[in-house]
């Protein structure tokens, strides 16, 4: 059985599928182009790993938070896919698989979410799984929640936007930072195959997207405000 895995909510593009081989992944920066790239990329994921449209059997998408367009982009290329496949989808937290791509026990999650502002989230290892540590949040990187403990790994772009910012909060807490890790797809397809397994999956229609904010940007004055 193949089962294929997509994220958009940053400005790369990254793609998974499995394979009698493994779970094989690609990833692009694509900016701000993954409605035109998306599925001509996916397309030729399928036609060179082997792997028919009929032979999947769901479809996983990072189900947020991100970029606004990107996640919206992402939810309805899974949606049309499984509409017109009649599977079913799984919505992947992108923090759990940023977190998930890090070999470290405990990680901090943390993507910019632009408008001077991160979303974040810890995570532990539990065995072959992850357990959030507290809530995503969407706040300010000076306010970002402080994890217990220490030897925290930090990653994602939040650390790349707002590194000042968010060592002077963390410091203490954190180990290290990989400011250049994104969420990618082989990693959110691992965290999706256990649910698919568990009849966990939902209907196209169903689709969840979890954006932690509503306001997407801000207004002149706003931006002026020192």
């Amino acid at each position: 059985m193949a089962y294929l895995a997509l994220d958009t909510s940053t400005e790369y593009l990254s793609l998974a599928v499995t394979t009698p081989g493994g779970i094989v992944a690609r990833h692009w920066h694509v900016g701000q182009r993954h409605a035109e790239r998306t599925l001509p990329e996916l397309e030729a994921l399928l036609a060179d790993t082997g792997i028919a449209r009929a032979a999947l059997q769901g479809i996983a998408y990072g189900m947020g938070p991100g970029s606004f367009t990107g996640l919206r982009i992402g939810c309805g290329i899974a949606q049309g896919l499984a509409f017109g496949l009649g599977l079913k989808v799984v919505g992947v937290s992108t923090l759990a698989a940023l977190a998930a791509g890090c070999d470290a026990p405990r990680v901090y999650a943390c993507l910019d979410a632009r408008m001077n502002q991160v979303y974040a989230a810890a995570f532990e290892r539990s065995g072959n799984s992850w357990r959030e540590a507290g809530p995503a949040v969407v706040c300010d990187p000076q306010d970002a929640p402080q994890p217990d403990g220490d030897s925290w790994v930090g990653v994602g772009s939040g650390f790349a936007a707002h590194g000042d910012a968010l060592a002077a909060r963390l410091g203490g807490c954190l180990s290290e930072t990989l400011p250049e890790r994104f969420p990618q797809a082989g990693d959110l397809l691992r965290l999706a195959l256990p649910l698919f397994e568990r009849g966990e999956a939902l209907p196209p229609e169903d689709a969840p997207l979890v954006y932690l904010r509503d306001k997407v940007a801000l207004k002149t004055s706003e931006r002026l405000k020192p």
